[in-house]
């Protein structure tokens, strides 16, 4: 398969995709990857250790996985997604991803992303998905009701697709979930500097949970199913 069929800008035009410009601008959209991929990106997907996300390197991946993250991060879908959401020039930004393959309870919180992102897309890759609303996306209207959605819920299934721009109030999260939730997060941010400083956090993050991932798990075991953190 080549490398531009893997994720066709197209098929955003969906009839099924949800366009929203209030009360922040977002897109979800489904049946984003091709049947014909599932097994290989199913197979070349990184195999952490731990839970989170981390940082983008390739030679924790695969070559499907490898080729999906080109698509992902190019200017020509940045350009696709950024005419849906009202984001001039959005391909000019630059790109930090990141991949995430299962949680900890703790992840989720209630929360905008940063000033220094100008906006964030999740790519699902879960073949199955249990019958529950734990770990699902949801775009909120309020920073402390998770309940408080502006939109239907998304399930973290193959090729299930949401991205949107970063303001004060694009609260998103999901209800505590522990176990594999495979996404890759590209997030286009302000600066390069801004890109090197996350990196650089989220490669210290990856090795201070391989030597710490069993605290990392019980810190929050228990976490209110509204919690939200302020970036």
């Amino acid at each position: 398969m080549n490398t531009a069929a893997l994720l066709d800008p197209s098929r955003l035009d969906r009839p099924d995709t949800d366009v929203r410009l209030e009360p922040f601008p977002f897109l979800i959209a489904h049946g984003q990857l091709p049947d014909e991929a599932r097994g290989d990106l199913e197979r070349d997907f990184p195999r952490y250790a731990s839970a989170g996300f981390f940082p983008y390197d390739p030679s924790d991946c695969g070559p499907s996985v490898n080729a999906l993250v080109q698509r992902l991060s190019s200017a020509d879908f940045a350009s696709a997604i950024g005419q849906r959401l009202g984001i001039s020039d959005l391909g000019q930004y630059p790109t930090l991803i990141t991949l995430c393959r299962s949680l900890n309870k703790r992840h989720g919180t209630i929360h905008t992303d940063s000033k220094s992102k100008v906006a964030t897309a999740l790519l699902y890759l879960n073949t199955l998905w249990p019958d529950t609303s734990d770990g699902c996306l949801r775009f909120l209207g309020s920073i402390d009701n998770i309940d408080n959605m502006v939109a239907p819920e998304l399930k973290p299934l193959y090729g299930e697709f949401a991205v949107f721009k970063r303001c004060d109030n694009s609260f998103h999260g999901h209800l505590p979930y522990e176990g594999e939730r495979r996404v890759i997060q590209v997030a286009w941010l302000t600066s390069e500097e801004e890109k090197l400083r996350k990196t650089k956090r989220g490669k210290f993050s990856r090795a201070f949970k391989k030597l710490f991932g069993s605290l990392d798990r019980k810190l929050g075991a228990g976490r209110d199913r509204n919690a939200a953190h302020k970036d």
